[in-house]
């Protein structure tokens, strides 16, 4: 990716000390006195104000709360401490002049939600204004000049420079602030991304630094050749950009720099991003107006890779066959991704939805909205713009919009959306301790949301096998990872998250299979079968691969999981590569054919003790108890071997389907089986050998049935533990009932041979 940049031939007369985007159309202002406005060439200009009685420092445009409008309204701010909020047509709307500031406002912003006003100047004092203009109070007075500020992403916070200093202001007085030393000489320029929630610095020690709202460093840049003097977020929070003099940088999210540029324009005084993220534009000292381009985006597919050439070209090249298809559009192109067999390209006006192996004959329909986001399944495809998200087939047809009350489009991206082809899960932005899952083909909502005890920061589904295989990985705000069981989550049911590991940095399901990868600790972390989990929990360290990942660095990102191999980018940009054994992949193929015999032939060939244990859960999981017999023997897990052949004994299908819900730890499941099927004592057992004693004489009573049997078993239970009855319930059913246990033993031999002479009952099929 690189930033491809042009200096507009329109030029003002003097330092330019604001700028903003209103649609195609850019806003500035500078110490000419004047606002104008500049075509997105930059080649002409028109004068919206002019004579203001004083000169200009900053601009910021109200954010419109209707998306799908543009905004109507700036805020602009003089260096005689006064501010104006001005119409977009140029009529001043209201001047602010009283209790404003002594000396210059050096910097003016909107809180995101565009009911408030935040102003900072040469006397160190952070004031809050109502949108009209009125006085809510002095947040803030520091002893040094306030060169910058920005808004919280809920705007309960105001992020302003003190020095060599960073300062995170609530609005409430008892709230208390964060405060720390970002650089080593005074801070120019902060910016705090309302999607990602991160924040950059930019200072006179000629250092950029990325932070999160904790304060915690997250990157520091080399010392560069001059003072960084503007930072600026792009929308969706992936990128930024950094200025200085005659100096502008594009940087990932993390802080590595894509492409460094020179122009010969001065400093960079202020940066702003238009609102597909694909432009943007920066106003400098001697006057000029530059306007970026981000090329060569790049997405890949396996063997599939597609680079943005030019605004409106794109280029697909097959690696292994090294052929190259040049692709034109008429417009710019905003988004695009590839998956599944499928390239999908959006540009301002068009969606056009190529097949890979036929590039000629694409799906083209209009759109509304600039697409800000793109993600593909199977089956779907998942875009989303200004309205929220829409589902599509590859064939253009609309599928559904799943919608929920809070959601902001522009809060949706790869770590707060996962699609599947069955299900949706999205973190609820006004509440990200939920995450919401709808059905894909309807887009209804789909039982209770999965709760969590701290904030969601990222979610994933993985893509194999069918809905009854559909699980999500959880990511909080701590770093912790989880997974969760889509289809009791779809059923209704209440699901607490299981807690896979701790210092996650990242982490991404395979491409092709049902593996799972995280670099976790300064660790490369594959759980091989994570269903290990709603299996059998004690075999969850067996069938996972770790080995030292220290190569990686701070805070790696795992690019993609495909096969056998992990791409991981290191905070410094560079790609590393990462091999893991390719046999459970091989299992995974033949598992799904139901080859059992050949799975047990390559656990021996392999000789590998996570193989085995990844063999005997898989075949619990699809009940094939044979071939888990074997993998538990070669364990060496005697006690589970003693448990399968034991269930291998139970003659009916019901029976050995309540013992395989047990072992999954879902008594409440086990029992709803064995009651459907009407083994009542079998029922009742389960519930006494699990100490359930209540459950058990519950169900006695209401079925009439070996009341006596839980009673005597009770009793022998307290005796052996030296303890005597005290349960209300069951000292009134012992009144009543004489125990005699000849005739207990008699009555349980008669219920099991009942059992194994019922309709269907049959012995366990090798």
């Amino acid at each position: 990716m690189r930033l491809q940049v042009a200096v507009g031939t329109f030029k003002q007369e003097d330092f330019i000390t604001g700028c903003g985007w209103a649609g195609n159309e850019l806003y500035t202002c500078g110490d000419d006195k004047k606002v104008h406005k500049i075509n997105a060439e930059g080649d002409s200009g028109d004068v919206i104000i002019k004579d203001l009685d004083s000169y200009p420092t900053d601009f910021h445009w109200l954010p419109s709360g209707d998306k799908k409008k543009q905004s109507e309204m700036f805020a602009l701010s003089f260096s005689d401490g006064s501010f104006y909020i001005v119409l977009r047509n140029g009529r001043i709307e209201k001047q602010i002049k009283d209790k404003t500031h002594q000396g210059a406002i050096i910097a003016i912003r909107w809180s995101n939600e565009g009911t408030a006003l935040a102003t900072a100047g040469e006397d160190g004092v952070v004031k809050i204004w109502s949108r009209s203009g009125m006085l809510r109070s002095t947040l803030a007075q520091v002893d040094s000049s306030v060169y910058s500020l920005w808004w919280s992403p809920d705007s309960t916070s105001v992020c302003f420079t003190s020095g060599k200093e960073v300062i995170i202001k609530p609005l409430q007085p008892q709230a208390k602030q964060v405060m720390w030393k970002a650089h080593d000489a005074t801070v120019m320029a902060v910016d705090w991304n309302s999607v990602n929630n991160l924040i950059v610095t930019g200072g006179e020690d000629r250092k950029y630094k990325v932070w999160d709202s904790f304060g915690r460093n997250l990157f520091v840049s080399k010392a560069l050749e001059f003072t960084v003097t503007s930072v600026a977020w792009s929308w969706n929070g992936e990128l930024f950009a950094v200025g200085l003099y005659n100096s502008l940088r594009l940087c990932d999210r993390t802080g590595w720099t894509f492409s460094r540029e020179h122009v010969d324009s001065g400093s960079i005084t202020k940066i702003s991003w238009t609102s597909d993220c694909t432009q943007l534009a920066a106003v400098s000292a001697s006057g000029s107006v530059l306007f970026g381009q981000v090329l060569e985006r790049k997405v890949e597919w396996q063997n599939i890779e597609v680079v943005l050439k030019e605004t409106n070209k794109i280029i697909v090249h097959d690696i292994l066959s090294e052929m190259e298809e040049d692709l034109d559009f008429r417009d710019r192109v905003i988004s695009m991704a590839v998956g599944f067999g499928y390239l999908v390209v959006t540009t301002s006006l068009q969606c056009c939805i190529y097949l890979l192996q036929n590039l000629n004959t694409p799906h083209i329909f209009d759109l509304k909205d600039p697409v800000n986001y793109i993600q593909l399944s199977e089956k779907y495809l998942l875009m989303v713009d200004n309205a929220g998200m829409q589902v599509y087939t590859y064939e253009g047809r609309p599928v559904s919009a799943p919608r929920f009350q809070g959601m902001r489009s522009e809060a949706i991206n790869a770590n707060t959306v996962s699609m599947s082809t069955d299900v949706i899960a999205v973190i609820d932005h006004s509440d990200p301790k939920l995450v919401r899952v709808f059905d894909t083909a309807s887009g209804k909502e789909l039982g209770k949301p999965i709760q969590h005890v701290l904030d969601i920061t990222s979610v994933q589904l993985n893509r194999w096998g069918s809905a009854t295989q559909r699980k999500c990985i959880l990511q909080d705000r701590n770093r912790d990872l989880y997974i969760v069981p889509m289809s009791q989550t779809a059923g209704g049911k209440e699901v607490v998250p299981f807690k896979l590991g701790t210092m996650c940095d990242s982490a991404a399901w395979n491409t092709d299979t049902d593996m799972l990868a995280a670099v976790m600790d300064s660790k490369l972390v594959v759980w091989y079968y994570p269903n290990v989990v709603f299996v059998d929990r004690d075999l969850v360290n067996q069938t996972k691969f770790s080995r030292d990942a220290s190569e990686f660095g701070k805070d790696p990102q795992i690019l993609n999981f495909h096969g056998s191999h992990v791409s991981v980018r290191r905070s410094d940009g560079a790609e590393l590569s990462a091999a893991v054994s390719p046999y459970p992949t091989a299992l995974y193929g033949i598992v799904q054919k139901h080859m059992w015999e050949q799975a047990i032939q390559l656990c021996r060939y392999v000789k590998d003790s996570t193989l085995w244990a990844c063999l005997a859960v898989m075949a619990l999981a699809d009940k094939e108890l044979s071939t888990a017999e074997v993998a538990f023997a070669a364990i060496d897990e005697v006690a589970k071997l003693q448990y399968v052949l034991s269930i291998k004994e139970i003659p009916t299908s019901e029976g050995r389907n309540a013992e395989l819900a047990l072992w999954r730890r879902r008594p409440d499941e086990a029992e709803a089986i064995l009651l459907q099927a009407g083994l009542f004592y079998r029922a009742i057992d389960m519930h006494m050998r699990l100490f359930h004693w209540d459950r058990a004489l519950e169900l006695a009573v209401h079925h009439k049935t070996h009341v006596d049997t839980v009673l005597a078993m009770r009793e022998r239970y307290l005796t052996g533990m030296g303890r005597e009855e005290t349960a209300p319930r069951f000292l009134q059913y012992r009144e009543g009932v004489v125990i005699e246990w000849d005739k207990i033993q008699a009555k349980i031999e008669k219920e099991k041979e009942n059992e194994a002479n019922r309709q269907g009952a049959r012995p366990y099929q090798e």
